[in-house]
């Protein structure tokens, strides 16, 4: 008989993350640590066990070196002609929650469980949010 890892009933909680004045991906890393899981015990690859995040003041982060000039993201339609590109300062005016959600994105596995972990992020650029009832712990990252 082979014993298989799985954890029907995980508790999943609430953690809130203030990341004002912080580096982009130093936040960005612990936060994708936690969205899989990894700082739990029952940590497993293949279930999804990470807790939900709320992160408050994503437009105050910071960034080191020139990143704000010479980061660029870019995305491409499919078409000739169809590829945008926008620095990371433009894309902080423009919506400053999406650099993080983007930076956690990139450092989740590639995989099928991606979209469900990234469902448990919640970026806001101000210290208001909408998760006050479920009463998230304030964690320092």
């Amino acid at each position: 008989m082979r014993f298989t890892k799985f954890y029907p009933r995980i508790e999943r909680r609430w953690l809130l993350v203030d990341a004002r004045n912080k580096t982009l991906g130093r936040v960005a890393t612990r936060i994708a640590k936690i969205l899989q899981g990894k700082t739990k015990p029952t940590y497993s690859p293949n279930f999804l066990c990470g807790d939900y995040v709320v992160v408050i003041n994503a437009r105050y982060i910071k960034v080191t070196g020139r990143k704000l000039e010479e980061k660029i993201y870019d995305k491409y339609s499919g078409y000739p002609g169809g590829r945008k590109e926008i620095t990371l300062k433009e894309l902080m005016k423009k919506n400053p929650s999406k650099a993080l959600y983007l930076a956690v994105k990139g450092m989740l596995p590639k995989n099928k469980l991606r979209k469900r972990m990234l469902r448990a992020l919640k970026v806001y650029p101000e210290d208001k949010h909408p998760h006050l009832a479920q009463k998230p712990e304030k964690i320092e990252v």
